[in-house]
């Protein structure tokens, strides 16, 4: 299996109300990384499982309506909890329309699986994975 990661952040706000987040019940600010792997089983001609060009700026389109938001006030995400695991699977959903749509060119036929990463600080990450 091949695969092209590429990488981009996201600064939001939100809140998380459940007693089990303990002081992130609170309003509170956060910087994610996000990585996103685009997986094929082949190479094109050319020696590329995906333009890595094409997957830059698709998973930077995905992430412009987030950044700088307060999740919390998005239509979106009404009455779900924000966590790094939700937040995930909103991205890779969206990166998984730009596929089926052929977004990313040519190599998007071969595109059989995705996974989203986020890392929530040095210390901590979580991710949605999923094959197409």
């Amino acid at each position: 299996m091949f695969a092209v990661e590429v990488r981009d952040h996201i600064m939001i706000a939100h809140s998380l109300p459940r007693p089990v987040f303990g002081p992130a019940q609170g309003m509170h600010g956060a910087t994610f990384v996000v990585d996103a792997a685009f997986f094929t089983k082949d190479l094109d001609e050319d020696g590329l499982a995906v333009d890595i060009g094409l997957a830059t700026q698709t998973l930077s389109e995905v992430l412009k309506p987030l950044n700088y938001q307060n999740l919390d006030e998005l239509e979106i995400f009404k009455g779900r909890v924000t966590t790094t695991e939700v937040l995930s699977k909103h991205i890779f959903d969206r990166l998984a329309e730009a596929v089926s749509e052929k977004k990313l060119g040519p190599g998007s036929d071969r595109i059989c699986r995705l996974r989203v990463l986020l890392h929530e600080s040095h210390a901590a990450r979580g991710w949605y994975e999923a094959d197409l």
